[in-house]
């Protein structure tokens, strides 16, 4: 009998765990909504932007004013920047772990970190890199959260200490799939690779693509060359701020599939022990019956 007290122990001892799984695949599963539409959101945005500021920088004038930024400057890369955004909990599958294997294996000179995320912060810990900061961004990932980072990252490329403003993320490609991504942003030296993600991932949304095909002139306001100063620092604010979206949506989906996978262990896990119980307690109605008819014929 103490067998089978063990055994009705761990299927209770399994079912709750099957419970919290399944309240967590239920919670990721809402967030991930959510953070999907926030990410879907912006990049027809952030898509124009970027084709904007690649007009720009191939033409290099626009109404007769030459157009100079320090972010388009090639430099030599002594050191190089790199901004992780990681999550803060685990529970997400091979997440983090198949983007820490990337930087692991691509940054192998010398360079500085930002962290953004609990697991980015103890990855840079473990390995014994340079860390300027870590960050703590909520879920909703709200652009005023990340102003303090930014300025971070854009004040040491422009003072030197940094030479390159790079993103490590994981990329979301759909809810199955997160492909880790080592972007560089800064300098801005060929758009195209940005601009090709970003007509991948709104290749379905028209309104990006009638904005991207529109033929009309534009005025600037004050001054072309007003605007066109402030467009390259906008422009990596808001590929950082994509990026994060992108990676929150990634997490949420990894966590979900996650959770899911483990309830369905759990359930099976359960009709085996189930079966293991029956099993066990037939066998021990099987023994009590043998020794009552065992009793009877000695009597």
């Amino acid at each position: 009998m103490a067998n089978l007290r063990d055994i009705r122990r761990r299927i209770k001892s399994v079912k709750n765990t099957r419970q919290i799984t399944r309240a967590m695949q239920l919670v990721s599963s809402s967030k991930m909504k959510r953070a999907q539409d926030a990410a879907v959101a912006g990049r027809p945005y952030a898509l124009m932007l970027a084709d904007l500021l690649d007009s720009v920088s191939q033409k290099q004038s626009l109404s007769g004013a030459d157009f100079q930024h320090p972010f388009f400057e090639k430099r030599e890369t002594k050191t190089r920047g790199i901004l992780v955004l990681s999550t803060d909990k685990g529970l997400c599958g091979p997440l983090n772990t198949n983007l820490f294997r990337k930087i692991y294996d691509e940054v192998t000179e010398s360079a500085k970190f930002i962290t953004v995320g609990r697991k980015g912060t103890q990855f840079i810990a473990r390995s014994q890199r340079d860390l300027l900061a870590d960050f703590t961004i909520s879920d909703k990932a709200d652009y005023s959260e990340i102003r303090p980072l930014l300025k971070l990252a854009i004040d040491a490329y422009l003072e030197g200490s940094i030479d390159t403003i790079e993103i490590a993320y994981p990329s979301f490609v759909n809810v199955l799939v997160q492909e880790p991504i080592i972007q560089r942003l800064l300098p801005i030296v060929d758009l195209e690779e940005v601009l090709k993600q970003l007509r991948k991932r709104t290749a379905g949304e028209s309104q990006a693509q009638e904005a991207l095909q529109d033929s009309r002139e534009i005025c600037f306001e004050p001054s072309p060359k007003a605007v066109l100063a402030e467009l390259p620092q906008h422009y990596v604010k808001v590929i950082i701020h994509q990026l994060l979206l992108e990676s929150r949506a990634a997490e949420h989906s990894a966590r979900m599939v996650a959770m899911k996978a483990a309830t369905d262990n759990a359930s099976s896990l359960v009709d085996d022990l189930t079966l293991d119980y029956n099993k066990a307690r037939q066998a021990a109605i099987t023994q009590e019956i043998l020794e009552i008819a065992a009793a009877s014929a000695a009597n």
